[in-house]
C-alpha cells in the first residue's frame, strides 16, 4: 500500500474506498434488477414494483456521493473548506435516504387506500403528515450533524418552519373537506354538471379562499411574533372590526351558514319538489343567502336560509304516488284488489311508463270504511318528479277499467223530502184529497183520476 501511495502521489485509500463503493453499489443494483424485479413481476400488486424502483433509483446517486466524498480530499483546498464540502455531501446522503423512505411510506399508504376505499378520506391526510414527519426528522438530523446550537436562533428557526408546515397541513385538510363536500352533491352523470354541483364548487372556492386568507394571516402574525414584533395592536384591531361586522350583519351571517349546511348536507337540490315552511313547489335556485321556490300556480317564494325551519323533499332519490281507491260496499274487495293488480301490471308493461317505474304497484289492502265507500290504499314507486305523470295515468286506467267491469265508484247522494209539518204542503194535500173525493162521487172517479 505504501509503494502504491508513493507511486500515485496520494494515499491509496482515496482510490481503494471509491472502488469498493463502486463494487458494492454494482452488486446491490445487480441484486435488485436480477432477483427483486423478477420477484415483483410475479406479484399482482404494483406496490412492490414502486418500492424496488425507488431503491434502484437511489443507488446511483449514493454511489456518486460516496466517490465524491473520498475524491474531495484530493482537491487543492484548505482543510476547513474540504471539511464543509464533506459535511454537505453527508447532508445530501441523509436527504437521499429520507426521500426514498418517504416515498415508500407514501406508496404503502396509497396501496392501502386502494384496497380500502372507505379509508381514503383518512389516509390522504396521513400521507401528507408522514411527509411532514420525514421533513422534520431530516431537519433535526441535519442540525444535529452541523452542531447547530438550538438554544436561541435555532429554536426560532425551527418554530418558524413548524408554523409554515402547520399552516400547510391545515390548508390541506380544509381542501380535502371541501373536496368531500363536492363529492357528496355530485350526481351519477359525469357529462352534466347539475346546479347543486355548481353551487358546491362555488361554495368550495369561497371556503378555500377564506381559509387561505385566515390561515396565512395567522401564520404571518405568528412569524412576526417570533421575530420580536408586537402583534397585539393588530389582533386588537382585527377583533374590533370583526365584532362590528358580526353585530351589523348577524342575519346575513346566519343565512350564509344555513345555506352552507343546506348544500353540504344535500337536503334539497335545484329541480326537486319540496315543502319549505309549509309551502310546496319546485326548487329553482339555492343561493348562499336565499332559496327560491315556485309553486304550481307559478308564484315564486323566496326564503332566507336562516329562516327555514322545516324542509320536506318529495323527490329525493325516488318518489311514491299514493292513491285511496273508494268502492261501494256491495263490491267484493278481493276481486277489486285483483283488478287493481292487473291494472298495475299493465302499466308496468307499457313502454312509455316502464322507464319511470322503480317498483310494481303495491296494494296495501283495505284502509278505511267510509260513509259510502270502502277505501283500498295502493302506491307505486317511481323516479323523482315522475310520480305525478305515473299517478295520473294510473288513475285514468282505474276509472276506465272499473267502468268496463261494472265496479261502482260511489259518489255522494242527496235526497230531498218535504216535511209534513209544512203548511203549504199540508194545504195542497187537503185540496187534492177533496178533488179526488168529489170526482169519485160524480162519475165513479175514473174520469177525474185521468184528469188528475
Amino acid at each position: 500500500m505504501e509503494k502504491l501511495t508513493d507511486l500515485l502521489g496520494f494515499e491509496t485509500r482515496y482510490l481503494v474506498y471509491p472502488l469498493v463503493a463502486l463494487v458494492i453499489a454494482g452488486m446491490v443494483r445487480l441484486m435488485i434488477r436480477r432477483y427483486l424485479k423478477k420477484w415483483t413481476a410475479r406479484t399482482e400488486t404494483d406496490i412492490d414494483d414502486k418500492i424496488v424502483q425507488t431503491l434502484d433509483s437511489a443507488v446511483l446517486p449514493l454511489l456518486l456521493i460516496a466517490v465524491l466524498y473520498f475524491v474531495s480530499n484530493l482537491l487543492p483546498l484548505r482543510p476547513e473548506v474540504i471539511s464543509w464540502i464533506q459535511r454537505g455531501l453527508v447532508i445530501v446522503v441523509l436527504i437521499l435516504l429520507l426521500v426514498p423512505a418517504a416515498r415508500v411510506t407514501s406508496h404503502l399508504l396509497e396501496s392501502l387506500a386502494h384496497r380500502r376505499p372507505a379509508w381514503q378520506t383518512y389516509l390522504r391526510p396521513l400521507q401528507n403528515l408522514s411527509t411532514v414527519l420525514f421533513v422534520l426528522v431530516g431537519i433535526g438530523l441535519i442540525l444535529r450533524f452541523l452542531n447547530v446550537d438550538l438554544s436561541h436562533d435555532g429554536v426560532r428557526v425551527v418554530r418558524i418552519i413548524g408554523i409554515i408546515i402547520g399552516a400547510y397541513v391545515v390548508l390541506k385538510i380544509i381542501r380535502l373537506a371541501v373536496a368531500r363536500m363536492e363529492q357528496l352533491v355530485q350526481d351519477e352523470d359525469p357529462t352534466h354538471q347539475s346546479e347543486s354541483e355548481k353551487r358546491a364548487k362555488t361554495l368550495g372556492r369561497i371556503i378555500n379562499s377564506f381559509a387561505l386568507i385566515v390561515v396565512l394571516g395567522v401564520a404571518v402574525m405568528m412569524i412576526l411574533s417570533e421575530f420580536g414584533m408586537d402583534i397585539t395592536p393588530i389582533i386588537t384591531g382585527a377583533g374590533i372590526a370583526g365584532l362590528a361586522v358580526g353585530f351589523g350583519a348577524q342575519n346575513l351571517v346566519r343565512d350564509i351558514i344555513s345555506g352552507f349546511f343546506l348544500i353540504f348536507e344535500d337536503q334539497i337540490r335545484v329541480g326537486d319538489v319540496a315543502v319549505i315552511n309549509g309551502t310546496g313547489g319546485l326548487v329553482e335556485a339555492i343561493n348562499l343567502r336565499t332559496t327560491v321556490l315556485r309553486d304550481l300556480e307559478g308564484v315564486v317564494h323566496i326564503f332566507p336560509n336562516g329562516e327555514i325551519k322545516q324542509v320536506s323533499n318529495r323527490t329525493k332519490e325516488w318518489s311514491r304516488y299514493v292513491i285511496d281507491v273508494g268502492v261501494a260496499y256491495k263490491e267484493d274487495v278481493d276481486y277489486v284488489m285483483a283488478v287493481l293488480k292487473e291494472i298495475g301490471e299493465g302499466l308496468v308493461k307499457d313502454q312509455t311508463y316502464r322507464p319511470l317505474i322503480l317498483e310494481p304497484l303495491e296494494i296495501l289492502g283495505v284502509d278505511n270504511f267510509g260513509s259510502s265507500e270502502v277505501t283500498i290504499k295502493i302506491m307505486i314507486k317511481t323516479l323523482p318528479l315522475k310520480q305525478f305523470v305515473v299517478g295520473r295515468e294510473l288513475r285514468r286506467r282505474i276509472k276506465k277499467t272499473f267502468d268496463e267491469k261494472g265496479i261502482e265508484i260511489p259518489f255522494p247522494h242527496l235526497s230531498v223530502y218535504f216535511g209534513e209539518a209544512s203548511k203549504p204542503f199540508a194545504l195542497l194535500l187537503q185540496q187534492a184529497s177533496e178533488l179526488s173525493k168529489a170526482a169519485s162521487n160524480r162519475d165513479g172517479g175514473s174520469d177525474m183520476k185521468d184528469e188528475i
